[in-house]
């Protein structure tokens, strides 16, 4: 029985280093983004987007509109970076879109939550994001395909 013990604790401690060492910062995440190769590129990017969307959200609960603003900049502006890279390389386009339409809805919520002054910059943000998966729908289902 002792020896079960034991090996539970081990996988669990072993597990709880393998999700630290996961945990990539921002920074180290960009960096990695943009060092890899093309194919790679809109998934990393998307992530990206995807983290700067929960900090947007987290910064406005907080009262920091400010820095919710430029974090949703950064939403639109990783998003971009993830749709260029995905009609460059043909590849994750699908995801690419996908991850697109799931942070529209998330911006569209946000938006509900804010005063009427703060409103505008998160709707533009999910207007572009709406736009772009457009583009990538048309992409893949455009009269060229």
């Amino acid at each position: 029985m002792r020896p079960r013990i034991t090996i539970a604790a081990l996988l669990l401690g072993a597990s709880f280093l393998a999700l630290a060492s996961k945990a990539e910062t921002l920074q180290e995440l960009i960096a990695r983004a943009e060092s890899a190769r093309v194919e790679d590129r809109p998934a990393l990017y998307v992530e990206i987007a995807e983290h700067q969307l929960k900090s947007a959200d987290e910064l406005y609960m907080a009262g920091k509109v400010d820095e919710a603003r430029t974090a949703v900049q950064g939403v639109v502006t990783y998003s971009e970076k993830a749709h260029d890279a995905a009609i460059q390389s043909g590849k994750r386009v699908k995801n690419t879109e996908i991850g697109f339409r799931k942070m529209a809805v998330k911006l569209r919520d946000i938006k509900r939550s804010l005063n009427f002054d703060d409103q505008a910059p998160v709707e533009a943000a999910a207007d572009r994001l709406e736009s772009l998966r457009t583009e990538l729908l048309s992409h893949m289902f455009g009269k060229g395909k």
